[in-house]
């Protein structure tokens, strides 16, 4: 218990480190800053859920004495909150579901584990809220929301000395809260997947290592997606959280875009080579992601996944 406690301290001092490393302005600070989430997901999966709360509630405090209470707040709702809720989801487990006649089930060791595509939807909504709850600190309403945004965009550039007419001011204020959602589920989905690549390599680890080929979100996310893009044609705080959330979800489609590439290119000599080109692509210009969400949307209607692992010889099944 002490030695969780410890852990959790030692954590939460790490976060509120890296938390405020922002402000130095070097380029290092800014790795470090997206980052912040990490030694409590490390905690969390390490030492358990309770341990990376202890370090939350810990570093929170520490970040509001340093900075004032809305950096508190931020840090509350941005860090500590995802770092212990996912880290629990992740250790999550229950016996799997059999006859009480089975004797044999019964006897089964395994644990079914919280599935992969609720977290990603877990994901989806801490991205959602934090970028939510970042737009409403600019206004209560769509007209200040975007009076502010337009006045900090027109003093940047003033600011380096550049002149950019209104309508790319206007754009600039379309695709940053998109942007912003997408940033956040990234930032949130890699340090879930670093943090528990490095209790898994420690050997602590509390669940087996799961198969990321086959994430899938519930079928319903599919009538979210459809019932937020239809949001997004209405008007005030309404359209612009519809958006944000279509972000969201697109992104956790995306996710498992990628689990389809994954699977689809099993029986490929040169799959390191297509997965890795198409991992640049995206990386370099950003807008070939709609064609892995695309993929994602495509194996959540027609099972892509199902039918390819049916069709193919019994060693492609093993990892």
């Amino acid at each position: 218990m002490i030695a969780m406690i410890l852990i959790g301290l030692a954590a939460g001092a790490a976060s509120a480190l890296m938390f405020a490393s922002i402000v130095s302005g070097a380029l290092i600070s800014l790795l470090l800053f997206y980052l912040t989430p990490l030694p409590l997901m490390v905690a969390a999966l390490g030492w358990g859920p309770l341990s990376a709360l202890i370090g939350g509630i810990a570093a929170s405090l520490a970040t509001g004495a340093m900075f004032g209470l809305p950096h508190r707040i931020a840090f509350a709702i941005a860090i500590a909150l995802p770092g212990w809720w996912l880290g629990y989801l992740v250790l999550l487990g229950r016996p799997p579901a059999h006859d009480a006649r089975d004797g044999a089930a019964a006897d089964a060791p395994e644990l079914e584990w919280y599935p992969l595509g609720r977290i990603l939807l877990w994901i989806a909504a801490f991205a959602t809220l934090t970028t939510f709850a970042t737009l409403l600190t600019f206004g209560t309403d769509t007209t200040t929301i975007t009076a502010t945004m337009a006045r900090g965009l027109v003093e940047l550039f003033s600011g380096i000395g550049a002149k950019v007419d209104d309508r790319v001011i206007e754009a600039l204020i379309t695709i940053i809260p998109i942007c912003s959602v997408m940033g956040a589920f990234t930032v949130l989905t890699l340090n879930l997947w670093l943090a528990a690549k490095i209790t898994a390599t420690s050997g602590r680890l509390r669940r087996p290592w799961p198969d990321l080929r086959s994430a899938a979100l519930p079928s319903m996310t599919l009538v979210a997606l459809c019932v937020a893009v239809a949001l997004c044609f209405t008007g005030g705080l309404t359209a612009l959280l519809a958006k944000i959330i279509t972000s969201a979800l697109m992104m956790a489609y995306a996710f498992t875009g990628f689990a389809v590439l994954h699977t689809l290119t099993l029986a490929l000599r040169s799959r390191v080579f297509w997965l890795g080109s198409t991992y640049a692509i995206v990386v370099l210009f950003v807008w070939p992601l709609l064609a892995v969400v695309a993929l994602g949307v495509a194996d959540a209607v027609f099972g892509l996944r199902v039918r390819f692992l049916r069709s193919q010889p019994p060693p492609l099944l093993t990892p």
